[in-house]
């Protein structure tokens, strides 16, 4: 270990006060950006409309940065482990969780939405359903969705925008570095570098997260206002106590009984990026740093970078509970209910359309009218009345499927064994700072530097 090492971990307070000083500021500038985005659209609804480009224009710069740091963290992951069978491993136990998760995800919804039945005597306002059925339409079936994953070059997968193709990409680049040995030491070093460039552009864009979220809180209050709110006041309410429940109960016992790691800790070293969330209504912005922070807790690279892109995909426990959730309340609100067999029979397309339409702009919305389409075609119209408070209830989506990724990598790494806990437990302690100017961490459990290890215990053990 070099002086240099010893004094960063020797005297941890100094350096990373400064770093979070200076991040602290910029989030603080967050939530006033919220709240003056509310009070302009509440009171110049047309100009907060216009300035619903400020959000999506931040949300592009953030999505402009996903492929690189997905493509850097996965090649760099794979490429430095030299058993392919461990990324076979990872891969497979997280495709049967996402699966297993979103079924139970969905069974919950079913069960909340049938127990306060929220849509009873509504008069529903029909129509807007075709336009979102034609959407979940375009985006083909289940062999289309798959067929996708496959770019039309090697680096088109880089600019394409799909996560699946970057990802599908990375692996074969990764596998190839693998494969190389010694001679793609070269590669993985100057890819190493790239990641920190990356990092380090993803830092600067997100100082412009303040204009990005003015911009978006404005348009959505100034289009929408607050009379649909208070309208299905009782829908969304339940949906956010559903999603509060799911996350802090049952993914906190999992994450408790699998992992021994506290929910409320992991939600605590996560605050940043549901800020983030709830000022973008978007799960996007927050993925790069999420990736920074699962490695930075004690996930390796490999697991990280093949879990976090994935489960964005396919693991969407948010998104799972509001599809039947938002069909039981249209069924119900247009006196047409569902039967139980009709509940399971569009819970089991559900499950596979949601996949499909991933990558789908307003997705959910997409495959809501989609499920209802194939099953029942005349409940179509009731989506129209979804459209009004969808932007309000994606926040909880988001966050829902944002908080079961990041336990998801926990859990993988875990039965992987792919996980560092006595850093895990030092990090959700706060005893060693995530560095918010690089977001890159060169000393991870997979560094191999015990000297660091050692430290890290020590200093667990002493507060313990």
């Amino acid at each position: 270990m070099t002086t240099i090492d010893a004094e960063r971990f020797d005297n941890p307070p100094t350096e990373p006060k400064k770093k979070r000083d200076k991040t602290h500021w910029l989030y603080i500038a967050v939530i006033i950006a919220v709240v003056a985005g509310v009070i302009v659209g509440l009171t110049a609804k047309d100009f907060a409309v216009e300035l619903a480009v400020l959000g999506t224009l931040f949300v592009s710069l953030i999505k402009m940065m996903i492929s690189p740091v997905i493509f850097c963290t996965i090649v760099l992951g794979i490429g430095s482990v030299r058993a392919a069978a461990s990324v076979g491993r990872v891969g497979g136990l997280a495709l049967a969780y996402f699966i297993t998760m979103s079924t139970i995800a969905l069974g919950i919804g079913m069960v909340v939405g049938n127990l306060i039945q929220p849509g009873e005597g509504l008069n529903i306002v029909p129509g807007g359903g075709d336009e979102y059925a034609k959407t979940a339409e375009g985006a083909g079936g289940t062999m289309d969705f798959i067929a996708g994953i496959i770019p039309e070059s090697l680096l088109s997968s880089l600019t394409a925008g799909s996560v699946l193709q970057t990802l599908f990409v990375a692996i074969l680049v990764g596998f190839a570095l693998q494969a190389m040995g010694k001679s793609g030491e070269g590669i993985l070093k100057g890819i190493g570098s790239v990641q920190k460039l990356v990092f380090r552009i993803l830092t600067m864009i997100l100082w412009l997260a303040p204009i990005g979220a003015f911009g978006a809180i404005a348009g959505v209050v100034g289009k929408t206002g607050f009379d649909a709110v208070i309208q299905l006041g009782t829908l969304m309410l339940a949906f956010y106590i559903t999603c509060f429940i799911f996350v802090f109960f049952f993914l906190g016992l999992i994450l408790r009984f699998v992992s021994g790691f506290s929910i409320f800790k992991l939600v605590k070293y996560l605050a940043r990026e549901y800020l983030l969330i709830v000022a973008t209504s978007s799960s996007e912005s927050a993925l790069p740093r999420l990736i920074a922070k699962m490695e930075h807790v004690g996930v390796e690279r490999t697991t990280v970078g093949i879990v976090v892109p994935t489960g964005y995909s396919f693991n969407l426990d948010g998104t799972a509970i509001y599809l039947t959730m938002a069909s039981i309340f249209i069924a119900d609100a247009m006196n047409m209910p569902l039967s139980i067999g009709e509940q399971f029979s569009l819970l089991l397309f559900m499950i596979i359309a949601s996949k499909g339409a991933a990558g789908v702009s307003g997705a959910g919305l997409a495959t809501l009218a989609g499920g209802l389409q194939s099953h029942r075609p005349e409940l179509l119209d009731g989506v129209g009345l979804i459209v009004g408070i969808d932007r309000f209830m994606s926040e909880a989506r988001a966050l829902t499927n944002f908080s079961g990724n990041a336990v998801a990598t926990l859990l993988v790494g875990t039965w992987t064994k792919t996980i560092d806990k006595d850093r895990v437990n030092t990090v959700l302690d706060g005893e060693l700072p995530f560095d918010e100017e690089t977001m890159v961490d060169d000393h991870l459990p997979e560094d191999d530097r015990p000297a660091d290890k050692q430290v890290i215990i020590e200093k667990h053990a002493a507060k313990a």
